[in-house]
């Protein structure tokens, strides 16, 4: 598996304020409000819970034991907690939060390496919108997909993974021919962003295939999640992109 390590920015025009902000964001949530992961009466409050957001109705329940459909492995998760907000604005507020650190960091460094260059080409606005609005689609492409194959409704689901996966599309099509530097087993190699993104996505749709029969959440991945939000990004990006200068679109 190939695993990006950093890109080619040289082309790059402009500050990206905004993935900037994005991750500060992220990294002060998870660290301040969910305690480094160990606040889960606001992790628990503000993360999607699919039952939620196809009843618009919050819910409280105990704290239990649930069996990984995958695995077979039983862990206590902590009952859901009173939302203090409309249920509809967790599908933003979880894209916010983290589930480990290991979660924060995957997601933090994807958005790193590949947010800058989209924003550059789409213009700070319009990046966070797109960012946002492929964020919350990834969302409900899990809640419905969750519902469809009959998943555990009560789960929630949290991360910026589907937002990301939104701008790793953006910047496929954007990019295709730009140099992404992977790490593979032990060698330091660039590739082209068609091959390192397209692998990437073709790990997320055999393992969501794999996993749609079991509520589309497996090892406690949102995989639909990660194909909806990237499907997001390859027909939205363009959209975002219409206007802007022809040179930063066709850079590869």
């Amino acid at each position: 598996m190939l695993f990006p390590i950093g890109d080619d920015n040289t082309d790059r025009r402009t500050t990206p304020f905004v993935n900037y902000l994005l991750i500060a964001i992220n990294i002060l949530m998870f660290v301040f409000l969910q305690g480094m992961g160990g606040n889960a009466r606001f992790t628990y409050a503000y993360s999607t819970v699919p039952e939620e957001i196809l009843t618009g109705t919050d819910i409280v329940t105990r704290d239990r034991v649930v069996t990984d459909p995958a695995s077979g492995d039983t862990f206590a998760v902590p009952g859901l907690q009173p939302t203090p907000i409309p249920v509809f604005l967790t599908l933003l507020t979880s894209m916010f939060m983290h589930g480990g650190i290991a979660h924060i960091l995957g997601n933090m460094l994807y958005l790193w390496i590949f947010g800058d260059n989209v924003e550059d080409a789409l213009g700070h606005g319009r990046y966070l919108l797109f960012y946002l609005i492929v964020g919350i689609l990834a969302s409900l492409a899990h809640v419905f997909t969750t519902s469809a194959f009959e998943g555990d409704a009560l789960v929630p689901s949290l991360g910026a993974s589907g937002a990301i996966s939104g701008v790793l599309a953006g910047y496929l099509v954007l990019f295709p021919r730009k140099r992404v530097l992977v790490l593979f087993f032990r060698f330091v190699t660039p590739v082209p962003a068609i091959v390192a993104i397209g692998l990437w996505f073709l790990f997320q749709l055999i393992s969501g295939i794999g996993m749609f029969g079991q509520g589309s959440q497996g090892g406690g991945v949102a995989y639909a999640a990660h194909i909806g939000g990237f499907i997001a990004g390859l027909i939205l990006v363009k959209l975002f992109a219409m206007g802007r200068s022809a040179r930063r679109m066709l850079v590869g």
